[in-house]
């Protein structure tokens, strides 16, 4: 007999009626099980509790319901208490690269999901921080950029106990889920979503420098020039001229719920 689920959390795409719709489907098929269903504002539904974004890192959550795109995945992963597992639903998303179901398989997979029959998929995680501050964990990159367009900085990479020192416009640092990202757009390879590596890709060296796949070591990372600090392409922050930044991997996994085992699901949902 599945265990019961008590404490779930819903984060949906903000303005769109259909990820409400979704919602609502979502918290009927939940309702014989009477969990504590919590919603995200400005999400508001009747029988539920209507919370902030930041309030979800202080709840005890079974599991949490993203509905949108990849973009609210990537949200919902910057907020979650640790290892918190998650359903991501597509509606309204592009390809939906990390969702695991959509409108047309929805209640199939909910009820799937309160039989018991799922496993949970693990994906690592970067964390990013100065002296100063630490910075939300990156399901997909962390992107240095510099910000003066018409300076070209120079930036100093330590990883491995070897610097790489050179002009660039700046770096990316993907997981294996992010290599499908802005990381691919660059022209960097898909690298299987489940490995425990990194790809660090340089932005438009002056010398031409490779893509490195590497295990998920400590990158240290600082630039002669202000740069702009991009997490998971949705939160951007200032980052001073020669002030070191330490990209390593972030100590939960994000945990995705899965009802159906994919063979390569990158190149699956990219379309290939």
């Amino acid at each position: 007999m599945a265990e019961a689920i008590s404490n779930v959390a819903i984060i949906s795409k903000p303005g769109s009626p259909d990820a409400q719709n979704a919602a609502k489907r979502i918290i009927g098929l939940f309702r014989p099980q009477k969990p504590t269903i919590y919603v995200i504002n400005p999400l508001t539904i009747d029988g539920t509790r209507a919370i902030k974004t930041e309030e979800l890192k202080d709840l005890k959550l079974d599991m949490v319901i993203a509905i949108g795109g990849d973009g609210t995945t990537l949200r919902a992963f910057r907020y979650i208490p640790k290892c918190c597992p998650l359903l991501s639903v597509n509606v309204g998303g592009n390809r939906g690269v990390l969702s695991e179901t959509g409108i047309e398989s929805l209640d199939d997979s909910i009820h799937a999901v309160l039989g018991g029959r799922f496993f949970y998929e693990r994906r690592i995680r970067l964390s990013c921080n100065t002296r100063q501050t630490t910075f939300p964990p990156a399901l997909n990159d962390v992107v240095l950029l510099r910000q003066n367009p018409i300076r070209t900085p120079v930036v100093k990479i330590r990883l491995m106990d070897d610097y790489i020192e050179q002009k660039m416009d700046g770096i990316i640092v993907a997981t294996p889920t992010g290599s499908t990202g802005h990381s691919y757009s660059m022209g960097g390879p898909v690298v299987y979503e489940k490995l425990d590596s990194l790809l660090l890709s340089p932005i438009a060296p002056m010398n031409r420098l490779p893509r490195i796949v590497l295990p998920p070591v400590d990158i240290e990372v600082s630039v002669n020039h202000d740069t702009c600090l991009i997490v998971d392409g949705q939160e951007a922050f200032h980052i001073p001229s020669n002030e070191s930044v330490m990209i390593s991997r972030y100590p939960y996994d994000a945990q995705f719920i899965r009802v159906r085992q994919r063979g390569i699901r990158q190149i699956v949902k990219l379309g290939f």
